[in-house]
């Protein structure tokens, strides 16, 4: 005869619907706050070796400087997060940029007009990316890379080797990129405004959690009815949007610009992406993490020039923490999954002790007793 022992469940380890997000948002909240804790031990250690570094206009310069790589970084989560790449993020700005300088230096033009311009140019190239990707099907580092050196050519086919100088820009547009409000430059406040909205939007409306739904689980998402297709061509046109939004204020930032503007960027901002806590492999991560991974290498490449330090060691930190980030992904990803495993576990024989579906496991212990008794 055999006899079957049933362990009861613990109180409550069913746990409450919903706890296997609760549970990913717990470890995402880690990860940025790791993030936030190294940024404060990178700006504490370099202030005591050189208390300059936290003057007023070194402040100001860091934030200045990380306000384009973090706007890139906004756009470039909301693809990542669907399983996808942009890797011509840099090559916008730069035809942006330039183009943007073109059109603004033919005149006292509006700096409204060059913002619509440079975000209408950053549409253009994202509504090629997103149809090759969404609709053709083609894998988005091909499709980018290829629009990567693309645009690269037609921004050279239209410098010819010329240049933009600050003299010939409109005060308007120069102000944008180095006045402020109370203090506060305006480059930071439109960065923080985007990526509050992109951020809100994708934790607060469905349509917005529906692009973490593609990152997890493709099958899944269409089998829920997500229009994968019409979400990626979106994710794809924010970004390119964003892009060309920054081409317009790297002009202002910078005033001079030549055709190879912003050229490489498009590492760093998959950079910013993944050491903030965005998974390569999708479904993962906030735009708040992406912009604090974008602060985080602008401050390393500020802290390597306060401490006069090669500039060489800003590409191989970036290299490290790009590694390290990929690298604990994994494992919180295979973290979560068991403990999503063991909690739906869990829930099952707490359903079932309560009589939430199957028989209780004492009825099937007793109705194997009597049959092995009978035999």
């Amino acid at each position: 005869m055999t006899v079957l022992a049933q362990s009861p469940a613990k109180p409550g380890s069913g746990g409450p619907p919903g706890g296997g997000r609760r549970l990913v948002d717990m470890v995402l909240r880690a990860r940025e706050l790791s993030i936030l804790g190294a940024l404060v031990v990178l700006v504490v250690g370099t202030t005591i070796a050189n208390p300059r570094f936290l003057s007023g206009q070194g402040v100001k310069d860091i934030f200045l400087n990380a306000s384009i790589l973090v706007l890139l970084a906004v756009g470039q989560s909301m693809v990542v997060v669907t399983r996808n790449i942009d890797l011509s993020v840099g090559s916008v700005v730069g035809l942006v940029a330039f183009t943007a300088g073109k059109f603004a230096s033919g005149g006292d033009r509006n700096v409204v007009l060059v913002v619509l311009a440079g975000v209408l140019i950053g549409l253009l190239c994202g509504l090629v990316n997103g149809l090759l990707v969404s609709f053709c099907r083609v894998p988005s580092l091909v499709v980018t890379l290829g629009t990567l050196y693309v645009i690269q050519g037609l921004d050279y086919r239209i410098a010819h080797g010329d240049q933009i100088g600050a003299a010939e820009l409109p005060s308007s547009l120069l102000k944008l990129g180095n006045d402020g409000v109370l203090g506060i430059p305006y480059l930071p406040i439109i960065t923080v405004v985007v990526m509050l909205a992109v951020g809100y939007y994708l934790r607060s409306y469905s349509s917005g959690r529906e692009y973490y739904a593609i990152g997890s689980s493709p099958e899944a998402a269409n089998l829920a009815g997500v229009s994968i297709r019409r979400r990626i061509l979106t994710a794809y046109l924010v970004s390119g949007a964003l892009a060309g939004l920054a081409g317009v204020l790297w002009l202002a930032r910078f005033g001079t610009v030549v055709a190879d503007a912003a050229h490489g960027w498009e590492l760093k901002v998959v950079a910013a992406v993944v050491v903030g806590g965005v998974a390569i492999t999708g479904g993962v991560g906030t735009v708040y993490g992406a912009a604090l991974g974008g602060l985080l290498l602008t401050t390393i490449g500020s802290v390597l020039v306060v401490l006069k330090v090669n500039s060489f060691w800003q590409d191989a930190i970036t290299g490290v923490l790009l590694l390290l980030a990929i690298s604990v992904d994994r494992l919180l990803a295979l973290r979560v999954t068991r403990a999503l495993r063991q909690r739906s576990l869990e829930s099952t024989v707490h359903r079932d002790v309560n009589g939430g579906g199957t028989a209780p496991a004492s009825n099937t212990a007793s109705n194997t007793v009597s049959k092995e008794g009978r035999s």
